[in-house]
């Protein structure tokens, strides 16, 4: 892998006034669908070098951060139905997992666009975590049931119904635990790979005794791990961001400024700053993770329901009317 440049971070009064002020880069898909909503999923790959966007129109592509033109793309070719979520490997530079609404998983090899493995029938996926060292992967079904998969196998290492509705996964960094959000505003801490409730009260039995990170008055539907491990972040349908130290699983400070339900989340490189995407309204709200102060708004043309930061440097990806944008979108490449 290439050599990362040592990376300063900027203080929040500077960047407070800096990302408003920039313009945005466009990856334009002429041949893609003109829905505003097309995009589903945005991830960048481990370098930050690439940035793959699943869509509604069955369109997996994996563009050049440093070329926004669509022919020096890579497409991937052979989704049925629409692209509900895409991640890179993190151990792997330019390995690709892709989750269709159809129950297929797809492991791509993007360099030379060719199928690793592809697992089926697996229900209505829709969304998707690597396990921090690349060996699996967890992805999730309409029916709440979740299935461990592997890059090398056609068929699931194993599944496990869940009791309430889950809308999103992710892993603890030493790969020894799943967050899960819910339908009823909670957060499930599990152990991995067995899915059990991580944390048990004592003095309770039963489906009671599990400990959950209660932070919502309604679905809970985001979650992200600051990349220090300092912060748990959720987001739900009540427009909240919560932020949760590790350590007791207390909830430190709650963001209210966004509008609308919370659809995804992102943590910059250096954790000092969290993202909210949303589809409604009309702009990406910045928020300093440290304090939960609002810095500022960076205004887009219509909502941004997906948004990530790269995992590298302050360039922020996101969907707006139908196509990739990204500001501050250099990666030093010559």
């Amino acid at each position: 892998m290439a050599r990362i440049a040592p990376r300063t971070s900027v203080a929040p009064e500077r960047l407070k006034t800096l990302i408003p002020s920039l313009k945005p880069t466009i990856y334009q898909d002429p041949s893609a669908n003109k829905n505003p909503n097309n995009i589903r999923t945005i991830a960048w790959n481990p370098l930050g070098t690439y940035i793959a966007t699943g869509c509604v129109d069955k369109t997996l592509r994996v563009w050049n951060a440093d070329k926004p033109n669509v022919r020096q793309t890579t497409e991937l070719k052979g989704h049925t139905a629409s692209i509900e979520k895409v991640a890179f490997n993190p151990a792997k530079d330019l390995e690709l997992c892709s989750v269709s609404s159809d129950g297929v998983v797809r492991f791509w090899d993007v360099k030379n666009k060719q199928v690793l493995n592809e697992v089926k029938g697996l229900g209505e996926t829709f969304t998707l975590a690597w396990a921090p060292r690349g060996e699996c992967v967890v992805v999730g079904n309409k029916e709440d049931k979740l299935f461990v998969i592997s890059p090398t196998q056609s068929t699931p290492i194993a599944s496990h119904q869940q009791p309430v509705q889950t809308n999103s996964i992710t892993f603890c960094w030493s790969g020894q635990r799943i967050f899960t959000s819910t339908g009823d505003g909670k957060t499930r801490i599990l152990s991995f790979p067995e899915f059990e409730p991580a944390y048990q009260f004592d003095y309770k039995e039963g489906p009671d005794a599990e400990f959950k990170l209660t932070g919502h008055t309604s679905s809970c539907i985001a979650v992200e791990l600051h990349p220090f491990n300092r912060y748990l972040a959720t987001g739900g349908t009540d427009s909240l961001i919560a932020l949760w130290e590790t350590t007791e699983w207390n909830c430190l400070r709650t963001a209210t400024k966004m509008t609308g339900p919370v659809r995804s989340l992102s943590f910059s490189w250096d954790g000092l700053y969290i993202v909210g995407g949303s589809d409604e309204g009309s702009g990406l709200e910045i928020f300093n993770s440290e304090t939960g102060e609002h810095l500022c708004t960076y205004k887009t043309v219509s909502p941004s329901p997906v948004v990530a930061w790269a995992p590298n440097r302050y360039a922020l990806a996101y969907a707006d009317s139908g196509s990739l944008r990204v500001i501050g979108a250099s990666t030093g490449a010559k």
